[in-house]
């Protein structure tokens, strides 16, 4: 059997069982709320949150877009495990304060907090939907990287059985079905199946790297010979470049939707602060391991484009299917553990556009179990949506997908983090500081102009957005 036969029967196989656990949450529902369907009745327990989380957070950018980058920027790249850890160092900014109250309002949005902490002011409502909309199009934005992740991957190793239009099809269609079916409970369990699927599938993979390259030093000269400035010190304008991509990860990363409803769903304060703990570790399994990943991939493949480079972990998994029938069955298990990342990924921001657009956008009530029916509408729309685009938008690469909605989710911090720890922080400010730094951060992009000095201009917006909204709030004190 071949390795795309093998990868073909593999993903089939896969989708069945995603249905059957689709079934199996649908049966274990309470009720028809939208706190059962977005929140699965917050009890999430240890196990399954942190590996809900860790799915999540490391999805289809981390498993194509990281390596891929690597390829293009060299052992520069290693700093994104930096990256990854500033995550974990951020939410603990912001957990603490945001899940006390969360539990005793009962939250189901992001928006819900916006409402509680700024809804008595006259521009607080005008605040929630300006959140709720940079939210919402960043949203987008990862689905949409999601389904092109998907697509890349089931034509690589399947061998072009499966197209990347159909893989694009058949893998949106699987998420919708499970999603709307489970709703928040099958995507947390399909996710701890996914997670293990992931750390093995990659710790495997790097394992054989190494070894077919005798070893890092082997691979750091291997690396050298054929592009040997992937190995020199980086200049001042890339380190530069670094401490802003930490800042732009690590705080946008903590208002990703999805993560801040995982909070609403942990069973309790404990629970939640044990699964923190254990994301810790997690950059040096993952993070660490697929940027080495596409370091390898550096003698392999030559002269591949940008867009190519985000290729090269299916690339990597074809090779190695080739060494042989056991080569050929961890292969097939790498395959699917990436899938897997990237579709926790694609569900998770399905279920949280689904809640966000029925409740903060459309005004419908979190107690009120229409809003389950609505977001479920609407989650099937938007998918449908961003399955067309991914199929006419090949051309753009991962990690300037990552770019662009952090730089747009980076904004909606100062709605987070600075509200919960300043009671003085009014909501006119805000919303003026959220305006300003968005329009600065997207006619840069528009214009071109991504960075400032090797600082990402999300960031530099980012700046001027807490500047307004700390300045305005000192003149006009509640």
């Amino acid at each position: 059997m071949s390795f795309g036969q093998a990868g073909f029967a593999a993903l089939l196989a896969y989708v069945a069982g995603l249905a059957v656990i689709a079934e199996l949450a649908r049966r274990a529902r309470r009720d028809d709320s939208p706190a059962d369907h977005f929140l699965a009745s917050r009890d999430l327990g240890v196990f399954v949150l942190f590996l809900t989380l860790y799915a999540t957070a490391y999805s289809g950018n981390s498993l194509l877009g990281y390596p891929g980058e690597a390829y293009r920027r060299g052992f520069s790249w290693i700093m994104a495990t930096g990256f990854m850890m500033s995550i974990v160092v951020a939410f603990h900014l912001l957990v603490p304060r945001l899940r006390p109250v969360a539990v005793r309002e009962g939250f189901v949005t992001p928006g819900d907090w916006v409402r509680h902490r700024f809804g008595a002011e006259p521009a607080g409502n005008a605040l929630r939907l300006a959140v709720a909309g940079l939210m919402i199009v960043a949203l987008a934005n990862f689905l949409f990287a999601q389904l092109k992740a998907m697509g890349v991957m089931a034509e690589h190793v399947t061998g072009g059985i499966v197209s990347y239009e159909l893989g694009v099809c058949l893998l949106a269609a699987t998420v919708l079905f499970y999603e709307t079916l489970g709703g928040m409970r099958a995507v947390a369990w399909t996710d701890a199946g996914q997670a293990i699927l992931m750390l093995v599938g990659l710790s495997a993979l790097l394992g054989w790297l190494l070894i077919e390259a005798g070893g890092l030093a082997s691979l750091s000269e291997a690396v050298a010979a054929v592009r040997p400035e992937t190995i020199e010190v980086p200049s001042t304008r890339e380190r530069t470049n670094w401490f802003s991509t930490i800042v732009l990860m690590g705080l946008a990363s903590v208002v990703y939707p999805q993560a801040i409803q995982r909070v609403y769903a942990a069973r309790s304060g404990r629970t939640l602060q044990r699964s923190m703990a254990l994301m810790t570790f997690m950059p040096i399994t993952t993070t660490l391991v697929v940027t080495l990943i596409g370091l390898a991939a550096i003698p392999r493949f030559t002269g591949l484009g940008a867009v190519e480079a985000d290729s090269v972990m299916p690339r990597l998994l074809e090779e190695w299917a080739a060494a042989g029938p056991v080569a050929l069955v961890a292969a097939v298990l790498v395959f699917l553990g990436a899938l897997a990342a990237i579709m926790s990924t694609a569900d998770s921001v399905l279920l949280s556009l689904g809640s966000m657009l029925a409740e903060d956008l459309l005004g419908r009530a979190h107690w009120d179990a229409g809003a389950t029916r609505l977001g479920k509408r609407i989650a099937a729309f938007v998918m449908v949506a961003m399955a067309g685009l991914a199929l006419v938008a090949r051309d753009v690469t991962l990690w300037g997908l990552i770019e662009l909605k952090m730089e747009l989710l980076i904004q909606c911090v100062p709605a987070f983090l600075l509200a919960l720890h300043w009671r003085g922080l009014r909501a006119g400010p805000v919303l003026v500081g959220i305006l300003a730094g968005s329009l600065l951060a997207v006619g840069g992009a528009l214009l071109g102009e991504k960075r400032l000095a090797g600082i990402h201009i999300g960031v530099v917006g980012l700046v001027l957005n807490f500047a307004l909204a700390a300045c305005l709030s000192l003149r006009r004190p509640r």
